[in-house]
């Protein structure tokens, strides 16, 4: 099984690539291929076929999947993007937190 450190609803910044920079928060994650999709970001073409009777066929423009090692999670107290970790709480639950220099160091 893999493991990625984002997760649905996540808020994301993107890292490298044609939208670096940019934040968006994650529509769905793909473990197994280690992908994420991110709203508004890596917009790719699809040439679509009507599929009813009736219904318009042509291109539209949808989110692609991009390697979740290109995003980071958004800090909430600072708007920055930040490497994460996981503490064990005194109830015995575990919850992601902020890591690195520049962290709150709270909960994600």
């Amino acid at each position: 099984m893999n493991k990625v450190h984002v997760k649905t609803g996540d808020t994301v910044v993107i890292l490298s690539g044609k939208d670096k920079g940019k934040t968006g928060k994650v529509l769905q994650v793909s473990p197994k291929e280690g992908k994420v999709i991110v709203e508004g970001c890596n917009m790719v073409t699809k040439h679509v076929k009507p599929r009813k009777m009736g219904q318009p066929g042509g291109i539209i423009k949808a989110e692609g999947a991009m390697y979740a090692c290109k995003v980071q999670i958004v800090d909430p107290k600072t708007g920055k993007g930040v490497r994460t970790g996981s503490k064990v709480t005194d109830k015995g639950s575990r919850i992601r937190v902020t890591k690195g220099n520049n962290a709150s160091g709270e909960e994600v």
